[in-house]
């Protein structure tokens, strides 16, 4: 099971909804944020082996490099996946998620949460990146998301509290108990209407307070004040992370538009 370790020198590849962008290390420490214009017509993978031929950027010589993909998560206990003689991810996966045949699947061990988390990834995209780069390690952009949120969040305070991360048209909703992910899921949410919908759905089926418990809403809402303003009108205590302030005021977080799991560096 591959377990990422992440270093200051790291080219990151993050992989969204028909988006590509990339965190690049400079010979002088410092870090460099480029979204790249994906062509329509072409795949993921056709459009990062250009990058790669045509982007100066992309030049160096990267010992290792952080691919970061947006696919859905298959949560399986840990005694359950290390109870299980020869676990086979891709059965598990297929029995719940579809549209994913012949993409190579990854299994993460989420240590503190004692969760193992199983997703997939292209396996051309994947090919690409190791043609160009020495050492490849492939996360989902939760997870780092899980484990700050976690982190920051959970631990500290007694009231109940729902997280909600907007990034690549869609929502993805979580909540932690007993030290664990009580409830993870994903959600369309180009349009506040369903985003509104949604969180007070989950909100209602977690039995959750309206008075005394918090939601924690980060990263490309849309149509921000209005769902805010829709949300505190049910909800007493809803909170917009800033990233700014929440990662302490680090250079990653100023990086104008870059997604809030990019700025999070190590899980």
């Amino acid at each position: 099971m591959p377990t990422p370790t992440f270093v200051n020198n790291t080219l990151t590849i993050r992989t969204g909804n028909g988006t590509l962008s990339f965190l690049v290390p400079g010979s002088d420490g410092t870090l460099s944020y480029h979204p790249y214009a994906v062509k329509s017509g072409m795949s993921l993978s056709a459009n990062l082996r250009e990058a790669f031929r045509e982007q100066p950027y992309l030049h160096s010589t990267f010992k290792h490099t952080r691919l970061m993909v947006c696919t859905p998560i298959v949560l399986v206990p840990k005694d359950d996946y290390l109870n299980t003689e020869n676990f086979d991810a891709e059965a598990m996966y297929s029995s719940v998620m579809t549209g994913h045949k012949g993409e190579e699947k990854i299994s993460i061990e989420l240590r503190e949460l004692d969760v193992i988390s199983l997703f997939s990834v292209n396996r051309d995209l994947k090919m690409v990146v190791c043609d160009n780069c020495e050492q490849v390690d492939v996360v989902n952009v939760m997870l780092p998301v899980w484990w700050h949120l976690y982190k920051r969040y959970y631990q500290n305070g007694e009231r109940r509290k729902l997280f909600a991360y907007f990034h690549d048209k869609r929502v993805d909703i979580c909540s932690f108990e007993q030290r664990r992910l009580h409830y993870a899921n994903v959600f369309d949410a180009q349009h506040a209407h369903d985003a509104l919908y949604y969180l007070l759905f989950v909100w209602k089926q977690l039995g959750m307070d309206a008075k005394e418990d918090d939601l924690f809403v980060v990263g490309d809402v849309p149509h921000g004040d209005w769902l805010m303003g829709r949300l505190s009108s049910y909800l007493a205590r809803v909170h917009v992370i800033n990233p700014v302030v929440d990662l302490n005021r680090s250079p990653l977080s100023r990086m104008e538009g870059m997604p809030f799991d990019m700025m999070i560096k190590t899980f």
